[in-house]
């Protein structure tokens, strides 16, 4: 039996130069070569190891086995190895994030060290915010941002997972500021995608917040994606859809991206789809995902989206589903950042706005052109002929059937068989509540498109509440204490029929379906779940539909919106307070 000292150290650390984690092995008096038979009988989980002259070293001892929980929590290094060194992709240093060793046999370097506090407390490293964005972005924003910086500087992967309404948006658009030099330098674009309902969104997002980044929408005909895709000087952000990647997933598999933000990852929990497997193919330095519900149903969603944007952290799906529940958590935890809106309450107002934007479907586009250019040419000659004041009924008549094309042609077009962009939008966002857990008030000031979205409702199984005009009182009271006690998910409800007398605080989302002229009304709509008596922050939603009558609508609305609460009373058209400037300005759209 071997009993001299031997003294066995390991010290681990990583070198940030090459991304390696690296062991080096150490025993009193014992050269390399003989010190790499020792651990290879550790690794065959041997009690002793027969030394060159016959004698046996016990391998049970302290200092041993914590070489060996060593080895065991980094995995197996393969081929990287030099003498008494092994080196392993520095990612598998992060299995010893919660390993609290005892001894002096493993040392941990200082490089590890800090790799392994930055990632625990994603603020230690302050990256500084883009120019612009400091006074916008909340604290818990500032942190989120912080938190990709920090992952991306060791070049992992993360999951934002914020509650609905928390910026996951703001706060990916500023990773992508922060890095577009890089971007520009290297000519490798960042990707973002997402669900087509949100293309419009994100565009709209980023030229309001970083209006400097170059920013390109991929759709059009599959000759025209192609074109898009192919890196140049143009374009530092391509924006397309997971139905689109699908289809083009061979130009994008050959295309290095610098970043890479897959929002909603939803999309892809199950690893079998088309889509998780498009995702998978996708090359990018950085890579996030955007989600407010990682895990639905099963735990195997988690692993998809983390297969995705950093497959080393879990390695096969087989290795996953045999880990213990406690583990895939601690595993987790750095690398997914969740904050509830109870969690930073201080930091929200009472409510919160949002509008999100859709491109009309392509039947939808040829409708409202050709009643546009119909509008246009009837309204003007009426202008100039009889003038604004007599005109106006005419004109808002006309207006109104372009802002029925933008919510659904079927509202006024007999025998139409398309959907609309707004109606497909207004469903993913209703799902989406739902598996957030959400209560929602939906508005609609056409009663037509409250029936076509209950019929819907009804054929996905999705119950709900209905009130219109015709809603006798003590029925409205009825609905609304169900509602408020915790009954139904969904309540449909007529702008101008539900804007007042109505308490639903029971809602925590509140979707404005279409616009209306006057913004005190859509401000009394809100109010029906914003109003004393509600403990949570109000999501508002606007659904506008892009390049119509719709946003412009919007624009000129923010413009006079101080005006109009002087001048106009709650409950009025609202177009009398337009001029007839603002309604030549509505019609010169282009179609």
């Amino acid at each position: 039996m071997y009993v001299g000292e031997m003294n066995p150290k390991v010290k681990v650390d990583v070198d940030e130069r090459t991304d390696w984690l690296e062991l080096k092995f150490q025993m009193e008096g014992f050269v390399e070569t003989e010190i790499r038979e020792i651990i290879k009988s550790l690794e065959e989980k041997r009690k002793f190891h027969r030394l060159p002259n016959g004698a046996l070293m016990p391998l049970e001892t302290e200092a041993f086995q914590s070489m060996v929980e060593l080895m065991n929590r980094v995995g197996a290094w393969k081929e990287e190895s030099m003498g008494a060194r092994f080196r392993l992709p520095a990612v598998q240093g992060l299995q010893l994030l919660d390993w609290e060793q005892s001894g002096s046999a493993v040392q941990f370097g200082r490089s590890l060290r800090r790799m392994l506090q930055n990632v625990k407390n994603p603020d230690n490293l302050e990256f500084p915010i883009p120019d612009g964005l400091g006074s916008i972005l909340r604290d818990y924003q500032q942190y989120g941002y912080q938190w990709m910086k920090t992952l991306a500087h060791y070049r992992f992967g993360g999951i934002l997972a914020d509650d609905m309404g928390l910026g996951k948006t703001i706060q990916s658009i500023a990773f992508i500021q922060s890095v577009l030099p890089e971007i520009r330098e290297l000519r490798e674009p960042a990707l973002i995608i997402a669900p087509a309902s949100l293309l419009y969104n994100w565009h709209n997002e980023l030229k309001r917040f970083a209006p400097d980044i170059r920013a390109v929408i991929v759709d059009g005909s599959q000759q025209d994606r192609r074109k898009l895709i192919k890196p140049t000087d143009q374009a530092d952000v391509l924006i397309t859809s997971y139905p689109l990647l699908r289809r083009d997933v061979e130009g994008y598999a050959k295309t290095s991206f610098h970043t890479l933000i897959l929002d909603e990852a939803q999309f892809f929990k199950n690893y079998t789809t088309q889509t998780a497997q498009a995702v998978k193919t996708l090359h990018a330095r950085y890579r996030f995902a955007l989600t407010g519900t990682p895990i639905e149903n099963r735990m195997e969603e988690l692993w998809s989206i983390y297969d995705a944007v950093f497959p080393s952290l879990f390695g096969d799906r087989k290795a996953f589903l045999e880990l213990p529940r406690e583990t895939v958590a601690k595993r987790v935890r750095p690398f997914l950042l969740r904050r509830l809106k109870s969690d930073v309450l201080q930091e929200l107002p009472e409510k919160i706005e949002t509008i999100m934007s859709s491109n009309l479907f392509n039947e939808q586009k040829k409708l409202y052109a050709a009643y546009l250019a119909k509008l246009r040419q009837e309204s003007l000659k009426h202008l100039d002929q009889d003038g604004f004041h007599k005109s106006r009924i005419r004109i808002l008549a006309g207006l109104t059937r372009l802002r029925q094309i933008c919510c659904h042609p079927a509202l006024f077009v007999e025998g139409y068989k398309g959907s609309s962009a707004k109606f497909e939008q207004l469903l993913e966002t209703v799902q989406e509540c739902l598996d957030a857990g959400r209560r929602m008030l939906v508005f609609s000031q056409f009663t037509g498109m409250l029936h076509l979205i209950a019929k819907e409702l009804a054929e996905r199984g999705i119950p709900y509440f209905y009130l219109d005009g015709q809603t006798p009182g003590a029925k409205r009271v009825e609905l609304c204490e169900r509602f408020n006690n915790g009954e139904g998910e969904v309540f449909l409800i007529s702008l101008k029929a539900g804007g007042t007398g109505l308490n639903l605080t029971g809602a925590d989302t509140v979707i404005l379906y279409d616009l209306w002229w006057n913004p005190a009304v859509e401000q009394q709509a809100m109010d029906r779940a914003h109003r004393i008596g509600q403990k949570k922050v109000v999501q508002v939603i606007r659904l506008v539909a892009q390049d119509t009558v719709e946003d412009k609508m919007y624009a000129l609305q923010r413009k006079k919106q101080n005006l109009i609460e002087e001048v106009i009373q709650p409950g009025e058209d609202g177009l009398s307070s337009w001029t007839e400037e603002d309604i030549r300005e509505l019609l010169s759209l282009h179609s």
